[in-house]
C-alpha cells in the first residue's frame, strides 16, 4: 500500500494544486482515465469544503490529503480539523447559509463518487472517496 500525504494552508490556491496531485496519483495507481475528470472534481469539492471550514473557523492547521493505494482501490481523505455539531444541532447566532452550502458541497460530492463516506466530530471531519483501480496488462514474453 502506497500513501501520498499532501497538506497545504487553508487558501483557496492552493485547492488546484491538491486537484492536480490527487488526479496524477490516481492516473498513476490505475484510475480508468474516464473517471480522473470527477477526481478532479471530487477532491476541488472536498478541500475547497475544508479551506471554508478551516476559515470560518479561524483555524491555522493546514488541510490534510491522503492519497492511498491499493490493490484494487485508490483512496482519497480529505481532512479537516474545524469542529462539527451534531446533525441537525445550529450554534447560537448560525443563520444556517453555512451549514446549506456545506450540504449542497456534500451532495457533489456524493454525486461524483461512488464510494464515499463522509465522517466528523468536535476535532474535525474526514471526507473518503474510493475508486476501483485497474492493474496494468501483463506482458508475456
Amino acid at each position: 500500500m502506497a500513501t501520498v500525504e499532501l497538506r497545504f494552508s487553508a487558501l483557496p490556491e492552493h485547492v488546484r494544486t491538491a486537484r492536480l496531485v490527487a488526479a496524477a496519483v490516481a492516473r498513476r495507481a490505475g484510475v480508468d482515465e474516464a473517471v480522473l475528470d470527477e477526481v478532479r472534481l471530487a477532491v476541488g469539492e472536498a478541500c475547497t469544503r475544508a479551506v471554508g471550514l478551516h476559515q470560518t473557523g479561524g483555524i491555522s492547521a493546514p488541510v490534510k490529503v491522503l492519497l492511498i493505494e491499493e490493490e484494487k482501490q485508490f483512496s482519497i481523505e480529505v481532512g479537516d480539523e474545524a469542529p462539527h455539531a451534531v446533525s441537525g444541532e445550529r450554534g447560537p447566532g448560525d443563520s444556517g447559509g453555512e451549514a446549506d452550502e456545506d450540504e449542497m458541497g456534500l451532495a457533489v460530492i456524493s454525486g461524483l463518487v461512488d464510494d464515499v463516506e463522509v465522517s466528523a466530530g468536535e476535532h474535525g471531519g474526514l471526507i473518503k472517496m474510493t475508486w476501483p483501480t485497474t492493474p496494468p496488462p501483463t506482458i508475456l514474453v
